[in-house]
């Protein structure tokens, strides 16, 4: 649902305008109806609405001033509503970017369609948005698998996320929500693999495929071997030699 607010100084045309109208039908909740143009851009400047539906003419601030209040809120629509084709009221209309201009008395059908077109608007950037952002974290787990399959000896998370210009607590967080594991364990399973590679052959020793794939210390390497694949890098390799399965 997209949040609604409507502004008219009388109450009666507010809270009809609010109650009679079937809002959520069309894919908006009404937020709050104000009789005061200064309280609802106080509201504003603390709570976020995608559409703000204003008469023009109010005596403690026009709908006109409240647009030129909004400009610097980003992504609220605005439609305007009025008893008079004032030609200046029409103006000001377009330079303040107002989604719509709505003559009084508004009827059912205009409405409709007005507030229609507006959650098709709404929709189709929510979209955008949407595929944008998830394009952008696709990027950044591909960048960070690229550079583990290349720096999969000295690689660090703190380098990592030098490349992709976040920090660290904020990448490790996106790529284990993006890609299903965390960086540690991406990165052992690909040192990992990479021993097994080099202990399928046997003129390379074990203490050379530790430092191989990122061990300074051999104990270490065996260790963590063990506790990825339940046997030890010798056991590995007798099996291989042997014809067994890893």
């Amino acid at each position: 649902m997209y949040k609604l607010i409507i502004v008219d100084d009388e109450p009666r045309i507010a809270e009809g305008m609010g109650q009679l109208f079937p809002w959520k039908n069309i894919g908006f909740e009404i937020a709050r109806t104000f009789v005061s143009a200064v309280e609802a851009l106080e509201y504003l400047q603390h709570e976020h609405v995608d559409v703000v539906l204003s008469d023009i003419q109010m005596p403690d601030m026009t709908g006109l001033d409240l647009c030129r209040a909004l400009q610097s809120m980003e992504g609220v629509r605005i439609v305007l509503f009025s008893s008079y084709q004032n030609y200046e009221y029409f103006r000001s209309a377009i330079r303040y970017n107002v989604a719509d201009y709505l003559l009084k008395p508004i009827s059912y059908a205009t409405l409709l369609e007005c507030f229609t077109k507006l959650r098709d608007q709404l929709d189709a950037e929510n979209q955008v948005a949407q595929e944008r952002s998830e394009g952008y974290y696709e990027q950044i787990v591909r960048t960070v698998n690229e550079y583990l399959d290349a720096h999969y000896q000295d690689g660090t998370l703190t380098k990592c996320a030098e490349r992709v210009s976040l920090s660290p607590t904020y990448l490790s967080r996106v790529y284990k929500e993006k890609s299903g594991v965390s960086f540690s364990d991406r990165l052992l399973h690909i040192r990992m693999e990479r021993a097994c590679e080099l202990l399928s052959k046997p003129d390379h020793k074990g203490y050379d495929v530790a430092y191989d794939v990122g061990y300074d210390n051999p104990k270490n390497f065996s260790r963590a071997f063990k506790n990825h694949f339940g046997i030890t890098p010798s056991e590995y390799r007798q099996q291989k030699k042997a014809g067994g399965t890893e």
